[in-house]
């Protein structure tokens, strides 16, 4: 009741201020208006009066002179005419003397000027005009005719305008006021409550329902923000709900809450900084609009939880086209977007260096290196060179992070940085420093055909910390160190002591997020197959899933001549088995990416060709980045998801595929080159070079029983949900933590040389 009585008396405030500003406006110009046509009159009245005045006072006719003026006394408004010379009334409207006791001022201004004058003035505490008229004599002014009217009029209908105004915007602000408190308790208060209702509700019992709101701009940031605030506060319910059970049932789940918690303890007030290329939010132009993206990456899902939770750091290269315009003057700005946690800092590349240090020397150069992928790797110096110099920028960006701070903590992610750790270290012997390599690591012989094989070691054993996905990279790694440096390698603590610097070497095996699965059932696997196929205009019952970067080490190739063997050997599944692959287009101006899309594409036009029908074909081709939600449909859906990496550090498609099954059903086929096979011990493990075996595999995942497709996926989402992304960034974190920094010792002065 007080908003909306305080509303009322503010909008009737308002519009009575508004309307008396612009009523004092036309009663200004309606006095002026009454004014000058009161002036025009007696301008007029007294010329007309000049021709009969004029003989009268040539033949001193005072007589018929005082008739003449007397005569025009009665008229509207006006108080009298008078007639002077010099200053002396000779003829006078009778009354007008006791009015107008002695000439005003306009008439003495006109006889000596000996033009007409004409003023308003106050005689007895009356508004009173004249207008002086000289007339001539001899050629010379003598006298003076007067016209005298009484103004008070103009007064009086000012102040009748002024209440006519006032009783007018009364009863319109009255009346405003009523209809916009009707508006604001339809329009406003009304989803105000609803929306309260629907908080009050989720607080208490758990609804998670929202209101239905109106569309209007109006209530977007609002509807936002406190979607936003429910969501934040169902997941906050449902993890604390998680770690109870799990605390009932003796079991320990990590949770982007529990890494939260984990790794506030383990860095107290240290500050931790993590360096990538690719930056986890960009800001890219839409039409006139700046939009915050987040670029497809488990590293976000991963890092995340650990910047927010101590407020680091996370120092990237700033791609999108609009991110110059999102930051302050030192680079920096608050992320999310939505709820500001942690700081980051974009760091600039020219085109010239983002050709030669990432597409150059990373891609072209270290990826292939890395993945035993039968692709020449191609070193050239000037990549090299730039490929050092942005080392360095990023080394000048978080050394500047790390002024004024005290043992802070450094994750550099990725093989685009293995010369960072040095580079740091060297300026900051304080600093914890760590490197999670995400690709795999060859063996010596493969790693020895790069030119700058001993730079690459000595920058990476700058690191206290060196991550790999799975044990035999740690161990391709130790053995490269062992033979191309002088160094001590330590295996029995899988550690390298150079130079008197120990770095420690550990697998940390990264995975997924497993979501909860959705609060509405969905529909039976079989519908959402058939809808799926529906919109993709094929006519087929089973369904296999591939989804890939267009890279030569994700064995697509290989994948599709399977799918091709399998229909030559086994034709009754022709016209049933479609093959869906998704193929996100991927640095498409190297030419080895450039040559291997179009042979992707080629090779499935020409399968194609062979098998396909009037209503089916045996693989349908996407080549376009799809979103999160399109992809989990697609798992959902499938019969069997393909994973045929011919070397691969992790692939967590594997594991998507895995964590999206909430039915427990469903078939993972798995290249051994993968590291994700070390842990999904269940799925169909094959070597993507053998075609038969492949063509085999699809054949037995289409005729598993499901039961025993539920007892394998139910043991490989218990591995997926136990060994999640939280658990890699807690074990890395642990570890960093626990890094010993050497101090420098002193000696003591007494023995000092």
């Amino acid at each position: 009741m007080r908003i909306s009585l305080r509303l009322i008396l503010s909008i009737i405030i308002g519009i009575m201020v508004v309307s008396f500003v612009f009523a004092d406006g036309q009663v200004r110009a309606q006095k002026r208006n009454l004014r000058n046509d009161l002036e025009r009159r007696a301008r007029l009245l007294a010329e007309s009066l000049e021709e009969s005045v004029g003989p009268l006072l040539r033949t001193d006719s005072r007589r018929r002179l005082a008739a003449l003026v007397d005569r025009f006394g009665n008229r509207e408004h006006l108080a009298g005419v008078a007639v002077y010379e010099h200053s002396k009334p000779v003829a006078m409207t009778s009354g007008l003397a006791e009015i107008i006791p002695s000439p005003p001022d306009a008439v003495t201004q006109a006889l000596s000027a000996n033009e007409s004058r004409a003023e308003f003035f106050t005689q007895g505490g009356t508004l009173m005009h004249v207008y002086a008229l000289p007339l001539e004599r001899d050629g010379a002014a003598t006298r003076v005719l007067a016209v005298f009217h009484n103004a008070s009029f103009i007064e009086a209908q000012t102040a009748t305008i002024w209440r006519q105004t006032f009783v007018t915007v009364l009863a319109q602000a009255l009346l405003i006021a009523l209809v916009t408190l009707l508006i604001v308790r339809w329009s406003i208060v009304g989803p105000i409550a609803r929306t309260a209702q629907w908080i009050r509700d989720l607080r208490t019992h758990g609804k998670n329902d929202p209101p239905k709101l109106p569309e209007e701009d109006l209530f977007r940031p609002l509807m936002h923000e406190v979607t936003h605030l429910t969501e934040s506060l169902a997941s906050a319910r449902a993890a604390a709900e998680e770690e109870a059970r799990l605390r009932d049932a003796s079991e320990s789940l990590w949770t982007a809450e529990r890494l939260r918690i984990h790794v506030k303890s383990r860095l107290a007030d240290n500050p931790l900084l993590v360096v990538s290329n690719r930056e986890p939010y960009m800001h890219v132009r839409r039409g006139k609009a700046v939009e915050a993206v987040v670029p497809p990456s488990g590293l976000v899902t991963a890092l995340e939880p650990i910047l927010r939770a101590c407020d680091g750091t996370w120092i990237a290269h700033g791609a999108g086209d609009a991110d110059r315009e999102t930051v302050d003057d030192q680079d920096r700005l608050r992320v999310p977007p939505d709820d500001p946690q942690y700081t980051l800092r974009r760091v600039w590349l020219s085109k010239e260096e983002e050709e030669g240090y990432y597409f150059g020397f990373a891609n072209e150069g270290l990826w292939p290196l890395c993945h035993i992928a039968h692709t020449r790797p191609i070193f050239r110096a000037a990549d090299w060179e730039y490929y050092r110099d942005v080392n360095q920028k990023f080394a000048r960006a978080v050394l500047e992070e790390m002024e004024r701070t005290e043992h802070p903590n450094l994750l550099v992610q990725d093989y685009h940085f293995a010369l960072l750790p040095r580079l740091v270290k060297q300026k900051r012997p304080d600093a914890r420093v760590a490197i999670f390599w995400h690709i795999p690591w060859p063996n010596p012989e493969a790693f020895a055909i790069c030119p700058w094989e001993r730079e690459l070691l000595e920058g990476l054993l700058g690191a206290d910390l060196i991550g790999f996905h799975i044990q035999s990279h740690c161990n391709n790694f130790l053995e490269t160190v062992d033979r191309a440096l002088e160094s001590r390698v330590e295996w029995e603590h899988f550690a390298i002591n150079r130079r008197g610097h120990l770095t420690q070497v550990r697998p940390f095996p990264i995975s997924v997020a497993m979501a909860d699965p959705p609060a509405m059932p969905l529909p039976p696997v079989e519908l959402q197959r058939a809808a799926l196929f529906r919109e993709l205009g094929v006519q087929a019952s089973l369904l296999g899933a591939g989804v890939d970067r267009i890279d030569y080490t994700k064995g697509i190739l290989e994948r599709f001549r399977g799918i091709e063997r399998f229909l030559e050997k086994y034709p009754l599944y022709q016209g049933q088995f479609s093959f869906v692959q998704i193929g996100a287009p991927s640095r498409t101006h190297i030419k080895r990416y450039h040559d291997f899309q179009a042979e992707v594409e080629a090779e499935a036009e020409r399968i194609n060709w062979r098998f396909q029908t009037s209503a089916w074909k045996p693989i349908v081709y996407l080549n376009e980045q799809h979103g999160h939600r399109e992809i989990e449909r697609l798992y959902r859906a499938a019969d069997l998801c393909m994973v045929t990496s011919l070397h691969d550090g992790m692939n967590l498609v594997a594991k998507e595929f895995v964590a999206s099954r909430y039915d427990e059903r469903g078939v993972l086929i798995l290249s051994r080159f993968a590291g994700a096979s070390r842990e999904l011990r269940d799925a169909l493990l094959v070597n993507p070079y053998d075609i038969e075996q492949l063509a085999e595999a699809i054949r037995v995942g289409l005729e598993m029983p499901l039961e025993e497709q539920r007892s394998r996926m139910q043991r490989m989402r218990r591995i997926v949900k136990e060994h999640n992304v939280y658990v890699w960034a807690s074990s890395l974190i642990t570890e960093l933590s626990e890094i010993q920094i050497e101090q420098p010792r002193t000696i003591p002065q007494s023995i000092a040389v």
